[in-house]
């Protein structure tokens, strides 16, 4: 039985006001350095994810639609780190380390809303890829400003779809006793093992949702993908083939690591991994992902490395 069935089992129907996020509170000598490691993470988050922005927002030549949707990456990015790492920042100093029912909902709310979205946001830079190297000759008349925001408007409405969904399918549950959370946010499976209740059907809807919204943009990554890379076999010029391959692999590489973590957390049996590794694998697309994002997609493409060189000379060596 979950800590929360067996309060409900003993009678103690004491309803939770507040939660405790116990988080890394197992390792007490090291809260200063998980502090400062996570705060330097975090300030690389955001001032990486809002130089990319600003980069694609005020160069000319990255007013294409792959750029849009990469400086859309950022800022959700920015979003969903946001919603967790400062929380964490301060439980790491204070003692203490609560949260209300209702800051608890909002955080999960928010949590799921961006990164639902992030996750049908990459499979719309896959079918972006896939037009501009598969169909050229459409790719202008499709991939419009017009269809970009559209797929950027689903993403969201797709996350808040499934955060209402998930945040429902938790916050419906009573909790009655038990409030420590054994994690450093609000997620869905430490919050499931405090309900007093049985969550057999809770972990299904969970198990279901969580796939669908993983599964399908990976799906629609895969198959974008594929055509992609025989597109690019079939090219003569190797110049082209360099510059396809180079674009496509840092896109591949952020969807690798994003939907790896997600998976392992998420679509798989309830339970089957420990709080410890749930915490560490969290930790990855939580705050180290969101921080890889800009540097995974600057290194890798020569497009945003020129445009970075040519703003560092503008303000830099001016003459």
């Amino acid at each position: 039985m979950t800590p929360g069935q067996l309060a409900l089992a003993s009678g103690n129907h004491t309803a939770v006001t507040q939660f405790i996020l116990l988080g890394f509170s197992n390792y007490p000598d090291l809260q200063e350095l998980l502090f400062g490691a996570f705060l330097l993470v975090y300030s690389m988050t955001v001032l990486g994810n809002l130089g990319m922005m600003a980069l694609i927002f005020t160069d000319a030549r990255l007013h294409s639609p792959m750029y849009f949707f990469l400086s859309v990456l950022s800022f959700l990015d920015i979003c969903y780190s946001s919603v967790v790492t400062p929380k964490l920042l301060v439980s790491l100093l204070a003692s203490d380390k609560s949260i209300s029912f209702a800051g608890c909902v909002v955080q999960l709310t928010f949590f799921v809303v961006h990164v639902t979205a992030e996750s049908f946001l990459l499979a719309s830079m896959a079918l972006d890829r896939f037009m501009a190297i598969c169909r050229p000759l459409h790719y202008g008349s499709v991939m419009t400003k017009r269809t970009c925001l559209q797929l950027v408007a689903a993403s969201y409405a797709f996350g808040g779809a499934n955060s209402a969904i998930q945040t429902g399918n938790v916050f419906t549950l009573p909790f009655c006793g038990p409030n420590q959370v054994t994690h450093y946010f609000c997620d869905i499976p430490p919050l499931l093992r405090l309900a007093c209740a049985n969550t057999a059907t809770a972990e299904m809807v969970l198990y279901i949702f969580s796939a669908l919204v993983t599964l399908l943009p990976a799906a629609i990554i895969l198959t974008s993908y594929s055509f992609v890379l025989v597109a690019i076999g079939r090219m003569s010029s190797a110049a082209r083939r360099e510059k396809a391959l180079s674009t496509c692999a840092s896109h591949f590489l952020a969807i690798a690591i994003f939907y790896g973590t997600v998976v392992f957390t998420y679509v798989q049996p309830h339970g089957s991994t420990s709080d410890t590794n749930g915490q560490v694998v969290s930790v990855f697309y939580t705050i180290v992902i969101p921080m890889l994002n800009p540097f995974i997609y600057s290194l890798r493409n020569k497009e945003v490395k020129d445009a970075l060189q040519r703003k560092l000379q503008a303000h830099i060596l001016p003459c």
